[in-house]
């Protein structure tokens, strides 16, 4: 795992936190609270069993939308009105037209024989009122669960006369025998008279995920969804739970020929910092007599690389250590140089072999504590929390006064949401180190997930005081601020830390309050130009800054430009770096995919879709 140093106060992108979430949390917080034109996401879909088969079986067949019930005495006198009207109308219709006799009815409850050739026969309105019992002869077989027979009345109502409904009620019986095919084809029929059919579409919709066309499943899953305003939960939750099954099917195939690149500078400058700068061990520094094409020399070179604190000097970086152990001969410099390899490797997404070389460094020099903190990261982003309490307890069994431990293992406690816990080994890491700054910004963010404010912005207050040039307090108090609805102050931070940023780092620039400073202008007056300004610069400085990258697709997806943001969520998924982080973002891709081809499929929906998105927003 490789988490940037602090926290933000929603588990904002810079928070460490799960690869499910490190990207996405802070973004999908704000999707949710202001989802304009596509349905909301939220990171993590809704998994629903079999709640969407249950739904189609149980539904009863379609009827007509009808006025409200009327009263028994007005059910009466319709009734005898329907019954007399009926009479002269069987009447009329034989006296006019002796050949339909077979088809006409002798009982209130007989039904007519229908097929094609007596069909023809009738008269329209005879076909209307055939029609129509054989459709409420239809609904009462397959109440009783004789689909079947249910299926011949259906088939019959049709060639009586072609309805949506009929089409979609033998389409149930079909959807209750598992005959998926048959179901497509009658859902298909009723669509084509009625393209704004909502059951019909979900209908289809279940079908086509049974027969595993996901595409075509959420295509329609999703037009019924805007078709009716999202009131549909189970609706909502199939294009939840297609969307992330597609996404997951993808994500696996993909990363089995990505190839391995270091995310961001802003990604691995923020990871690098949440560790203690140390000097150069003694012999690796400038002036010592090392070959360059030794395996020490390339270790020099790596940690020369890193200190300037850019894109292509982590590439250096990165290429230099992985030749230091090709060269080997590294004598006391082993055990660092495979923590430094480690390292690099987990932050290109080569977990198994980032294991493999920190579990190396620690079997060579048990006492490098650094080597047991950073595969218990990786042990808690792997998903086994127990391996990374083990590797913490060994560090500290090693070095009780490494405060890195203490502000490592606070981070885990911090993601687990013991925040009380983290609380005390944050303190422990000032207390052994007043100097790390994170340490201290990190305990205001914990005071302030735990509630308390008063403390939290004391915290931050004391930061100022002390860490007057460092840009990072400034762009964490103010995501405090921006969460407690405090635009003016919030903004008056993030321009502040982006001002130092400039200033103390004019050639590795922190990106991170220039998107802060982005989402507080929006969500304070949505003004959708200069918060796009703002991304715009954020991705000119760090092209590869993934939470840049989120930040814009979102920023055009609320405009309604959907074509623009698909372009910015399928970049987020080629820099996604963990599988996580990639089905997220192949998720979001897929949902804006999906809502283009609605509105190309159904063109009275685009302006439906805009509508709704002004009223949300």
């Amino acid at each position: 795992m490789a988490p940037a140093p602090p926290a933000g106060p929603l588990g904002s992108p810079s928070a460490p936190v799960s690869a499910d979430s490190s990207l996405w949390d802070r973004i999908s917080t704000w999707v949710s609270e202001h989802k304009a034109v596509v349905y909301t996401i939220a990171g993590v879909a809704v998994v629903i069993t079999t709640a969407g088969a249950v739904y189609y079986i149980r539904s009863a067949p379609d009827e007509q939308e009808t006025t409200p019930r009327p009263s028994k005495k007005e059910r009466r006198k319709r009734k005898q009105a329907e019954k007399e009207a009926e009479a002269e109308k069987s009447a009329k219709a034989a006296e006019a037209a002796p050949s339909a006799k077979a088809a006409s009815i002798e009982a209130a409850n007989e039904l007519p024989e229908i097929d094609e050739n007596t069909v023809q026969t009738l008269t329209e309105s005879q076909r209307k009122e055939y029609a129509q019992k054989l459709k409420e002869a239809g609904n009462k077989a397959y109440v009783a669960k004789e689909f079947h027979r249910a299926i011949e009345l259906y088939t019959k109502a049709i060639l009586c006369r072609p309805d949506p409904v009929y089409y979609s009620n033998r389409a149930a019986c079909w959807n209750a025998l598992s005959e998926w095919e048959k179901v497509v084809e009658d859902t298909t029929a009723a669509i084509n008279l009625d393209p704004e059919y909502v059951k019909a579409l979900n209908r289809r919709a279940n079908a086509y995920d049974h027969l595993g066309q996901y595409s075509e499943a959420l295509l329609d899953f999703t037009a019924s969804c805007i078709i009716d305003g999202f009131r549909n939960e189970q609706a909502a939750q199939a294009v939840e739970r297609l969307l992330k099954k597609f996404a997951e099917t993808k994500a696996k195939e993909i990363l089995k020929t990505k190839p391995a690149k270091l995310p961001s500078s802003t990604f691995v400058g923020n990871y690098l910092q949440s560790f203690r700068a140390k000097p150069r061990p003694e012999g690796l520094e400038d002036d010592a007599e090392i070959e360059e094409e030794s395996g020490k020399g390339q270790l020099r070179r790596g940690l020369k690389a890193l200190e300037s604190k850019t894109g292509p000097g982590y590439e250096e970086a990165a290429e230099a250590f992985e030749k230091a152990l090709e060269l080997g001969d590294l004598g006391e410099y082993e055990a660092l140089a495979y923590n430094m390899r480690g390292t690099f490797r987990n932050l290109m997404g080569k977990h198994e072999e980032a294991l493999a070389d920190l579990t190396k460094s620690i079997e060579l020099d048990p006492s490098l504590t650094q080597s047991y903190i950073k595969r218990a990261s990786m042990n808690l982003e792997q998903g086994s929390p127990e391996k990374a309490e083990e590797d913490f307890a060994a560090a500290l069994a090693k070095n009780p006064q490494d405060p890195d431990i203490y502000y490592h293992r606070a981070q885990l406690h911090f993601i687990k949401g013991e925040f009380a816990e983290a609380q005390k080994d944050y303190q422990k890491s000032i207390d052994l180190d007043s100097d790390f700054i994170f340490s201290h910004i990190q305990l205001g963010v914990t005071q302030y997930k735990m509630g308390s404010i008063a403390s939290s912005m004391a915290t931050f207050r004391r930061c100022i005081k002390n860490f007057e040039r460092t840009p990072d307090v400034y762009n964490y108090y103010g995501e405090l601020l921006l969460d407690q609805g405090k635009f003016t102050e919030a903004i008056e931070k993030f321009e502040k830390a982006i001002e130092l940023e400039k200033e103390t780092k004019p050639t590795c620039m922190n990106v991170l309050p220039l998107i802060n400073k982005s989402l507080a202008v929006f969500q304070w007056k949505q003004d959708f130009a200069e918060a796009e300004k703002l991304c715009e610069k954020a991705l000119i400085i760090d092209p590869e800054c993934d939470i840049a990258v989120a930040t814009m697709a979102q920023l055009l997806l609320q405009q309604g430009k959907v074509t623009e943001a698909l372009k910015y969520f399928e970049r987020a998924a080629e820099l996604a770096r963990t599988e996580g982080e990639l089905v997220n973002a192949l998720s979001y891709a897929e949902a804006t995919r999906t809502q283009i081809q609605v509105q190309e499929k159904y063109p009275k929906l685009a302006s439906k879709l805009a509508a709704m998105g002004q009223v949300m927003r």
